[in-house]
This record gives C-alpha cells, sequence and structure tokens, in this order.
C-alpha cells in the first residue's frame, strides 16, 4: 500500500480473465432446466437397483476382513482440489413432492405435539408460529423443532441444474438417513435413505420391516433409496460429485439395534454396540436400563468403542463398513460410478483414529477416487493425517478467523493475514487445496446475520469461543442479537466474504441459501427453508421475543446469486485459484487493507481487500515481464470502481472502500 513502503509479492494471472461489468453471469435458460426436469423425472429407475432384492448390497459379508490401513492422507483425487461446495440439509432445500410430507406420527417429537399437527407452509413468516404451535407452547423455540416443511429429495432432483448453473462442483448433503428428527444426526438406520424424502414411504417402511438388519443379503432396494441413486446420477450427469453425511459415533433411539438392546437386553445380538450403563431387571417394576448419550443427550445413544479405544466395536464397525459398500458401490460390481463420492464425518474426533484409518482404507478400496472430510472445530492436522482423510470442515484454519477480520474487526489485518497464511502452510500439503472453506453451516449463524451482528471489540481470539459463542450467535440466548435482512453495507461485507472463499486455497463452501440472501441466528434459525424465486414469501415481521421490528421482505437476492455464480466462475476459469501456491503481498493496520497472491506456474493474481469505508491505495511491485497488470474481477460487481496505474516497476491498485479487487499479472 502506498502509505510508507511499497510491499513485494509472489504473483501471478489467468489465462481467462472476466471483464465488462466485473463478472459473467451464468445463463440459465428455462426450457433447457425444464427439459432436464422432465428428463430427470422420467429417468428409469438405476438398473442395478429398481428390483427391491439387494443383487450387492454389501460386496462382502458382514464383518469381512477391511484393506490394511495405511497412515496419512492419500493423495487427493483431482476433483477435490479447489471445488465448489454446496452445503444441502435436506428437509429445507426444496418440497418437490407434497404427496409425501411426513405425517405426524413419523416426527421424533409426535408424543410432545398437539394432534392439529401439521407440515408448515414453506413460505410463512419464520417467526409466527403456526396454529398447533401455540398450543403447545407460548415460547417460539420450545416448537420450532417439531416443525416440517416436506424438503425431499425430489426438490434436489429438480433444482440440479440450479446448482450446476450456480457453478457447484460438489454436493454435501446432511444426513440422508432415515431418522425421526429435521436434521437425522439420530439415526433410525444408516442403510436406508429416509422414507419421507421418498415417493413411498408407507411402502417403503413395509419394506424395511421385512429385513435382518445383520443379514445384507436380506437389505432391500426402497423407492427413497432408488431415488437417492437417481440424484446421484443426475449430478454426476452434469459434472458435480455427491458427498453425504456419516454419523458414526452415535445412532438415535429408534435404530434398530438400540430398540433391540432395549428389548432383549444383555441378550441382544446388539448389546455390545452401546455403551451401557445398567440393563433392565425385568423383575422389578423399574426401569433400570441406563445408557451413555452423546454430550449427554439421551436421544443419541452412543456407540461402544473396543477397550483399548482405539477403534469402534467389531458389532458397529462391520455394520458401518456393509453400508459403506453399499452407498459406494450400489450394485457391488466393482465399478463406484453408481455410487456416492465420499463422505462428510460427524464428531469425526470422538471416534477412535484407529477406526478412521481401517474405514477410510475401505473406502479407497472402493473408490480410490473417493475423498472423506472429518468434521472438526480445532486444528484438524493430526486427525486427517492419522485417520487418512482427504481433509476437513476447515473451522480453524478459515472460518473462525475470517470472521474475526471481515465481521467485526478484531484482529489486525497484519494477525488476520498472518495467521490465515500459517494455518495454510502448516496443513499436510495434499490438505492444503481440498480442505473445505466454509463460512456457515447448520452448526452456526448464517454469515449474512453473522455480519449484521459484527461487533467491534470484545473478541475472544482466533478461536471456535466467539465464533460460536451461544450468548453472541442466536435470538434464543441473547435479546440483544439482530435478526434483520441484511442491509446495503452488510451486503458490500458479504460479498467482501465470498470473494476472499473463491479466492483464498481450498474448497469453498456455500451453505444453502447464502447465495439467495438468507439470514439467520444459530440453530434452528439457520435451517429455514430456503428462499425460492418461484415462491412469494411472507415477509418476516415476528419476533421469537416478541418485540417490535421492522417487517423485513424475504425475497431471493437475484443480484447476489449472480455475483456468487461469477465468483465461482472465475475461480473455475483461473488454475492459480483452484491449485496455486498463496503468500502474503501486504498489509496495513490503519487502512484495513490485505494484499495477497496466487500464483500456478506462469499464472498469477494478486488479490486485494480494503475492509475500511474510505478508498484506499495499496503499492506492490512488477516482475520482469509484468507490463500491463489489469482488474478482472471486484466484488461490488463493477472493476472500473477500482483504479489501477503503474510504472515500470510498481503497480498502484485503489480499491473501494469495503471492497475486493482481483488483478490480473501479464
Amino acid at each position: 500500500m502506498r502509505s510508507d513502503s511499497t510491499h513485494r509479492l509472489l504473483w501471478f494471472s489467468p489465462r481467462i480473465v472476466l471483464a465488462g461489468a466485473g463478472f459473467l453471469a451464468l445463463a440459465a435458460c428455462d426450457s433447457v432446466e425444464r427439459a432436464e426436469i422432465a428428463a430427470d423425472r422420467a429417468q428409469p429407475e438405476p438398473p442395478s437397483v429398481a428390483d427391491t432384492s439387494a443383487p450387492g448390497g454389501a460386496t462382502q459379508p458382514a464383518g469381512a476382513a477391511s484393506p490394511t490401513a495405511n497412515a496419512g492422507p492419500p493423495p487427493h483425487p483431482g476433483w477435490a482440489s479447489g471445488v465448489v461446495w454446496y452445503q444441502i440439509f435436506p428437509e429445507r432445500f426444496r418440497n418437490g413432492d407434497p404427496t409425501n410430507d411426513p405425517p405426524r406420527e413419523s416426527i421424533d417429537s409426535a408424543k410432545w405435539v398437539p394432534p392439529g399437527w401439521r407440515v408448515t407452509s414453506w413460505t410463512m413468516d419464520w417467526y409466527a408460529p403456526d396454529f398447533w404451535e401455540t398450543q403447545k407452547s407460548k415460547v417460539f423455540y420450545d416448537s420450532v423443532t417439531s416443525r416440517r416443511y416436506g424438503g425431499d429429495l425430489q426438490g434436489v432432483l429438480d433444482k440440479l441444474d440450479y446448482l450446476r448453473d450456480l457453478g457447484v462442483g460438489a454436493i454435501y448433503f446432511n444426513p440422508v438417513f432415515w431418522a425421526g428428527s429435521m436434521h437425522k444426526y439420530d439415526g433410525t438406520s444408516f442403510h436406508h435413505i429416509d422414507p419421507w424424502f421418498g415417493p413411498d414411504p408407507a411402502g417403503d417402511v413395509a419394506l424395511i420391516a421385512t429385513e435382518n438388519p445383520l443379514d445384507t443379503t436380506t437389505w432391500k432396494w426402497t423407492a427413497a433409496d432408488r431415488l437417492f441413486l437417481k440424484v446421484v446420477a443426475g449430478a454426476h450427469r452434469r459434472g458435480m460429485r455427491v458427498v453425504i453425511d456419516g454419523v458414526f459415533n452415535h445412532s438415535g433411539q429408534p435404530f434398530f439395534a438400540f430398540q433391540d438392546v432395549k428389548k432383549n437386553g444383555a441378550a441382544s445380538p446388539y448389546a455390545g454396540w452401546y455403551v451401557i450403563k445398567a440393563f433392565d431387571d425385568p423383575a422389578t417394576p423399574e426401569d433400570e436400563f441406563q445408557f451413555a448419550g452423546w454430550w449427554g443427550f439421551s436421544s443419541l445413544p452412543e456407540f461402544k468403542d473396543t477397550d483399548d479405544k482405539r477403534n469402534l466395536n467389531e458389532g458397529v464397525k462391520a455394520y458401518v463398513f456393509d453400508i459403506t459398500r453399499r452407498w459406494m458401490d450400489p450394485n457391488g460390481d466393482g465399478d463406484p460410478s453408481d455410487g456416492i463420492d465420499g463422505w462428510r464425518l460427524d464428531v469425526a474426533d470422538e471416534v477412535p483414529v484407529g477406526f478412521w484409518a481401517e474405514w477410510n482404507a475401505l473406502v479407497r478400496s472402493i473408490n480410490p477416487g473417493a475423498n472423506t472430510y472429518a468434521e472438526i472445530w480445532a486444528d484438524a492436522r493430526a486427525l486427517v493425517h492419522e485417520g487418512g482423510f482427504t481433509g476437513a470442515m476447515n473451522y480453524h484454519g478459515f472460518a473462525i478467523p475470517l470472521k474475526a477480520w471481515f465481521a467485526d474487526v478484531a484482529v489486525s489485518a497484519t494477525d488476520f493475514l498472518r495467521v490465515m497464511g500459517e494455518r495454510w502452510a502448516a496443513l499436510h500439503e495434499g490438505s492444503r487445496h481440498v480442505m473445505m472453506n466454509l463460512v456457515d453451516s447448520h452448526d452456526t449463524q448464517r454469515v449474512a446475520s453473522m455480519i449484521v451482528n459484527r461487533r467491534e471489540g470484545g473478541y475472544q481470539g482466533f478461536d471456535a469461543t466467539d465464533f460460536d459463542s451461544s450468548n453472541r450467535v442466536s435470538p434464543r440466548e441473547s435479546a440483544d442479537y439482530l435478526i434483520r435482512r441484511p442491509d446495503a453495507t452488510d451486503l458490500r461485507l458479504l460479498r467482501m466474504v465470498v470473494l476472499f472463499q473463491m479466492t483464498f486455497p481450498g474448497a469453498p463452501v456455500i451453505y444453502y441459501g447464502t447465495e439467495a440472501g438468507m439470514w439467520g441466528g444459530d440453530d434452528p434459525d439457520n435451517r429455514m427453508p430456503m428462499v425460492w424465486e418461484d415462491l412469494k414469501h411472507e415477509p418476516q415481521a415476528k419476533d421469537p421475543r416478541n418485540r417490535t421490528r421492522k417487517a423485513d421482505p424475504v425475497e431471493f437476492d437475484r443480484a447476489l446469486h449472480d455475483y456468487v455464480a461469477a465468483a465461482a466462475r472465475l475461480r473455475k476459469i483461473n488454475a492459480p485459484l483452484r491449485e496455486g501456491g498463496f503468500s502474503g503481498i501486504g498489509s496495513h493496520d490503519d487502512h484495513r487493507v490485505i494484499a495477497f497472491a496466487r500464483e500456478s506456474g506462469d499464472e498469477r493474481l494478486v488479490i486485494l481487500f480494503n475492509r475500511s469505508e474510505k478508498a484506499q491505495s495499496f503499492t506492490f511491485a512488477l516482475r520482469v515481464g509484468e507490463t500491463d497488470p489489469k482488474i478482472v474481477f471486484a466484488s461490488d460487481a463493477n472493476p472500473g470502481q477500482g483504479t489501477l496505474a503503474h510504472t515500470a516497476t510498481d503497480t498502484t491498485v485503489t480499491v473501494p472502500p469495503l471492497a475486493g479487487v482481483v488483478v490480473q499479472m501479464r
């Protein structure tokens, strides 16, 4: 920056650039989209699983030996490097088939909700209670988790073109397996998709009842299972990969194994699957049955580790291995192209690393091109390396420090750039470009609300305490938490965050609805139904604390959507952004400016961000042969708003307030 000194750099330039208005909107032809949707709906069932029998549901018998585990993560498949992810929370993404909407008896809280419970209207004010909720409680948060909106797999299938046109290269699904909750982390089964995500819930439940869960040869392919494989096939045809959530630390109470243990006690074939503290004594009127639940939650009984705590018990491990084979190679023919492309593993640091090493070896014996990602909020390096994961959800190295500077300006520009660079460089080389660079998720406040509720001062450092502290991230806990729609200034900051995601090393993750302008505090407010352009949504006028508020229109933000698509396109056409090196060029704490370079071969890009509310100039040195640098992308959608001047040795870029720009070095 031109203030006291000139900052030197490492740099590159892309072969293809964006110009004109600063972004390329990805055109979507309605007629083509309708035709492809129709083709997907009419597509015959995947031939390998069209029958309800299990022709190869597991390629080995239950408990069969797994490949030998190798220490350390394998080289990542090419598709994972810098791919743009889109996270889908299935129950809240799209209701494509209202005929399969869940009935009251299918939900986990059925016995606590009034008889008049019904599926909630997709477009109603999130904070407005439905009539049955007022019968249960006057407190919004007492009833909202019992809502269901009817999101399903048909809705995903119908919107695959939308995801492709947004620039998505990989879909990460929150759990799709059968469970009673809306989040599905309390599994009833891991070898079946939730029946109410598919077209024939009653038929699926009846079919599942004919199986012996311990005998994979009796496992059937339900209508929901087959529809999920249709989604996978549709994504693959559009060049997108599919990764699903694996929850192998615990199950739900309705899980078949846990129900058998409750019924048969120590005589159950599943008695060794769970951490049982005491079995019920049938000779007494009391129920002495006691077990360990995840973090004390009785709804989530924990699976038992081996006595040495190095692995999962053999029964659970055999079952998890069987369902892994089922979803990665559905017809068991040795060709995994009809299966999923990888897994995201819930609370991975709470499952023995020895299990992960064996399981990851199995995954790659089925599909060497598969990726696996650990959910861990702390430094992920040891777990990724020892467990054999491809990478992790990058809270520690991306989301947490990002909020510190872009949202709260609670750290200096210099410290932010330093920490980002250090944490990236410290990663195992094979993980640097595949880490899932999320900003928000189903476990955090949405990024728009993170920005709306930004605060300078009081930040607790580069850790998760402030990032996800309950008394600072939700109106449920904080009376001061703002739930409004982002204003123009907030949107400028949001666009900066998106550009940083798309230009920093790793794989950016878009949480569903970010591109549509959705806002919301932490769980459950981060799980509102997706805002769609073809739906008329009610304004958000109610308040969960019954405060007076201004009504906010709830509308699909077309301008933001097109900007996100353009930023994803920028990443796709510039190799340095997907797989290039990273080097900090410089920063200015008082002016709140950072600059860094991405480089691959002879291509260099310089990216600059101005977090201040005044235009700021930054000067850096040209390399030999660089004579005509050019601004090719800007977060305010107009490269002309930034200016660039250069001499034979230096370039000075003036960045607009609250904006980022990308400079092609040439």
